[in-house]
């Protein structure tokens, strides 16, 4: 296995990477703020979800889910969001980032910056 494969310090580096609770995660996920951002497949125009907002789902599920029960492709999604996690948090806006939208796309992601 290369470096990052590893299923044990994949699900290390997603549950730092994820400091949200599932229940957290899925009641910010209904929210208006939530569904405003993120990329949409197919353009914005196409509608639908977005990608940041479907990892979400599939983080919730994840995080409800015994790690005995975690596939290959459960891992490869855990290492898309630790990922995309530390590119987002690298590009931090200045100021006050509460409501702004580079929060909400990270909250899709299962991670609330203001932590």
């Amino acid at each position: 296995m290369s470096r990052g494969e590893d299923p044990q310090e994949t699900y290390r580096d997603f549950t730092e990477a994820v400091n949200m609770k599932p229940g957290e995660l899925s009641s910010w996920l209904q929210t208006d703020e939530s569904k405003q951002v993120g990329w949409h497949k197919g353009g914005r125009s196409g509608g639908g979800e977005s990608v940041g907002h479907s990892s979400g789902r599939r983080i919730v599920d994840l995080l409800r889910r015994k790690r005995a029960e975690f596939s290959a492709t459960d891992y490869q999604h855990m290492r898309k969001v630790v990922g995309y996690v530390h590119r987002h948090l690298a590009q931090r806006p200045s100021g006050d980032v509460r409501n702004t939208k580079w929060r909400w796309s990270l909250m899709n992601w299962g991670h609330d910056p203001l932590r």
